[in-house]
């Protein structure tokens, strides 16, 4: 029988500005209203407050609408301290006061693992820190305007790719905000334009670093400004033309935590938040108990962040990482730091892994750090490897929810759980928990 294409029936949204009642909030720092049993999605909107909002999505299951007005401010609403907020894509719970924010986090943490793992614990003490001035690096947008042919400099908004021009940071660290205008000055004389990608900013413990992405190749006199202006600056110059950066001139970056110097380039990960990074580093080691004859295995383990304090704590740390560049550069973080207990590895961690010469050798304990998409690819191998402890570290609590039941499967128990503030005044949040196998 001949099948005939029938266009759907436009459903009109109603865009009549509505009142809303917000009862919760969710994972992503939306509140959350009911329209009948539908969940209405406002983004600014807190638990308790009355809203006055208008649809810009309805669907069958739920409907997102943009806020007008508070009508009725609940008492943990605080003004927005930076001018760019609500258009930039950053630092979406500036409305909410810090310590109320910290509640959340840890409400948003128990409230996953319940959900997906069923396993629910009391929290541990969350740790925080500064709330502005924190962030030790952050990646700018450079675009051509092709209107007004001028450089648009800054991030991105939310759920966007226009950009949102920039003047000042708050949250970023203040040496590197002070440089912000000085180098919109000076980026937006390059020539042409449409040759700049963006621009990182680094604080490393021995100086600043600026890293600036541009293709075709600079034009002499670019780059001559671009160095005299890195030079006056006292900045360790990257650039980077479409085939990594090169470091024009400067010392390599470098932190120190835990014992232990760290050196990196700006296109390595590093944790933005340093001192909460220190304390995550410090929990880790006092959660696991270490102890000289202890054998650790660091999977997702970057430049050593994790390993190279591990390894002078115990007798013999294993470093897993699936960048190659990252393991090459981990394994001379450990000769500079004269760690001769501990061995790095490339692995692709999402496939199957019994080639693998580390895989073969029996570690007490593991401890994890994997990127927002979890660790599905290793998780259900803990129990192989002999490990009664396993130490889970997540930027994004929905995948570690999701793998803690493997482990709970494998015969592991949840013994403690933590949330670490490490993105002040945005949703996300860092959270620990560690695993035990009787």
């Amino acid at each position: 029988m001949a099948r005939f294409y029938q266009a759907k029936k436009k459903t009109d949204l109603n865009t009549k500005h509505q009142a809303f009642k917000i009862e919760k909030i969710d994972h992503h720092g939306a509140g959350i209203a009911f329209s009948g049993k539908k969940p209405v999605f406002i983004d600014g909107a807190l638990i308790g407050e009355d809203v006055l909002a208008q649809l810009t999505e309805s669907k069958s299951k739920y409907a997102r609408a943009r806020l007008i007005k508070v009508l009725k401010p609940s008492k943990q609403r605080q003004t927005p301290f930076c001018q760019h907020f609500g258009e930039c894509g950053g630092c979406n719970m500036q409305h909410l006061n810090h310590q109320s924010q910290i509640e959340y986090k840890e409400q948003s943490l128990s409230e996953l693992m319940k959900k997906f793992s069923g396993d629910v614990i009391a929290l541990n003490s969350s740790i925080s820190e500064q709330e502005k001035g924190y962030r030790r690096r952050a990646r700018f947008s450079l675009l051509q305007d092709k209107k007004t042919q001028t450089l648009q400099f800054g991030f991105r908004k939310r759920q966007s790719k226009q950009i949102v021009q920039i003047t000042d940071c708050p949250v970023l660290e203040p040496e590197l905000n002070q440089l912000l205008p000085d180098l919109y000055q000076l980026l937006k004389t390059v020539k042409p334009l449409s040759s700049l990608g963006h621009v990182e900013l680094v604080k490393g413990d021995n100086g600043l670093v600026l890293l600036l992405r541009h293709t075709p190749s600079l034009s002499g006199v670019d780059k001559e400004r671009i160095e005299a202006f890195a030079k006056q600056k006292n900045l360790t110059l990257f650039l980077n033309h479409g085939e990594g950066a090169v470091k024009a001139f400067g010392e390599t970056p470098y932190y120190q935590e835990i014992g232990v110097q760290v050196p990196f380039t700006p296109e390595n990960f590093i944790q933005v938040n340093q001192k909460v990074n220190q304390k995550m580093v410090e929990q880790a080691i006092e959660w696991l108990e270490l102890v000289p004859q202890d054998r650790v295995l660091d999977l997702f383990c970057g430049l050593g962040n994790f390993t190279l304090p591990l390894a002078k704590a115990t007798q013999h740390v294993v470093g897993v990482e699936g960048i190659d560049e990252m393991v090459v550069s981990a394994r001379a973080n450990a000769k500079l730091n004269q760690l001769e207990n501990v061995e790095f590895y490339h692995a692709n961690l999402e496939q199957a892994l019994i080639e693998q010469p580390w895989i073969k050798e029996t570690f007490n304990k593991v401890l994890l750090d994997p990127a927002r998409a979890g660790a599905s690819g290793i998780i259900e191998q803990m129990s192989t490897l002999g490990a009664k402890q396993v130490l889970y570290v997540s930027c994004n609590p929905a995948t570690l929810a999701r793998d803690s039941q493997s482990l709970l499967k494998q015969g592991y128990s949840l013994s403690k759980l933590g949330m670490l503030d490490m993105f002040p005044h945005t949703s996300h949040l860092e959270s620990m928990a560690l695993f035990t196998k009787a």
